[in-house]
């Protein structure tokens, strides 16, 4: 029996990830399905964890340890990242000295939350990265991983749990922590106070890193083709992915219809966002693009009808 296999949740999943990529200081407010990060995390004595006082003092904690030179994570629920929404888009100017990783956890159907909310709008919106796993074992990896992903393109790094994720288990394949020392702080005002002025000069490198982060994606180890035939291709992420592989999303050459038998996609439509989400309000986001479907949430017990476009 391989002692490095264990079988984690994915919370816990994260944590280790984290721990082995070197994080030195994770700051966080706790909120379902998030708070078992940091309270696995806890449990490394070599890492600095403690609960702030809410989600914004949160993020500017670990950024604090970023500018530093350590790696730093902070973790919260999805409304958390409403509070920490300040911070987040002018860190998306400064970027980074160590490592910076904001772990949040989306809870599809409000199992313990007052709304629901998609944070892949944030990542877009303040120009940011995400990863987003589909099991234990990518939560692991994509985790440690994160913070050379921040530190090489100057960024904090935003990482998408959500419940099913979260909470459900499977075999992850543990390593040995990385030995970070972390860097040395160095004086930059023309990057980390974001006056109009210093805000005005670090816009074209915004810019210009969204245009390598792109370029990453196409080639990036995280993103994989899985060849089941060419009729009709489907690019998924996260918890969706197993819902596919599951048999629980329903791809059939039938019209698009929402959850009345209404029609809403009929041939040669545009498959736009704004009208997927009219399917059914449990289908968060599908796109299409080129001849694919995008299919990125599809919670348990429901189905997604999508119609294969000619």
């Amino acid at each position: 029996m391989n002692k490095n296999k264990k079988l984690m949740i994915g919370n816990e999943a994260v944590s280790r990830g984290l721990y082995e990529g070197g994080v030195n200081v994770v700051s966080s407010y706790p909120g379902t399905p998030s708070t078992e990060i940091t309270e696995f995390i806890s449990k490394y004595d070599d890492v600095y964890s403690e609960w702030a006082p809410n989600e914004k003092v949160a993020m500017e904690v670990a950024f604090g340890a970023s500018l530093a030179g350590k790696r730093s994570c902070c973790c919260m629920k999805h409304v958390g990242l409403n509070v920490a929404a300040d911070p987040l888009f002018t860190l998306s100017y400064t970027g980074v000295t160590g490592g910076m990783v904001v772990c949040v956890a989306d809870d599809p159907a409000m199992h313990s939350s007052q709304n629901e909310q998609d944070s892949r709008h944030y990542a877009i919106a303040s120009k940011v990265p995400m990863l987003e796993p589909a099991d234990s074992s990518e939560a692991y990896s994509f985790a440690k991983g994160a913070f050379k992903l921040s530190e090489e393109y100057d960024t904090p790094v935003l990482f998408r749990m959500c419940t099913r994720m979260a909470h459900s288990q499977s075999i992850v394949e543990i390593g040995e922590r990385e030995d970070f020392k972390g860097y040395d702080y160095e004086k930059k005002p023309w990057k980390y106070i974001m006056a109009p002025a210093n805000a005005i000069k670090r816009h074209p490198f915004v810019e210009e890193r969204t245009k390598k982060l792109t370029e990453l994606a196409e080639n990036c180890e995280y993103n994989r083709v899985e060849m089941g035939g060419t009729k009709l291709g489907i690019i998924t992420a996260g918890t969706c992915y197993q819902y596919i592989k599951e048999g629980k999303a329903h791809i059939f050459t039938g019209e698009l219809k929402n959850t009345k038998g209404d029609i809403v996609i009929e041939k040669g439509q545009a498959m736009s966002f704004e009208n997927i989400l009219k399917i059914n309000w449990l289908v968060q986001s599908v796109r299409r693009t080129g001849d694919f479907l995008q299919v990125t949430q599809n919670p348990v017990g429901s189905t997604l009808e999508i119609k294969q476009y000619e």
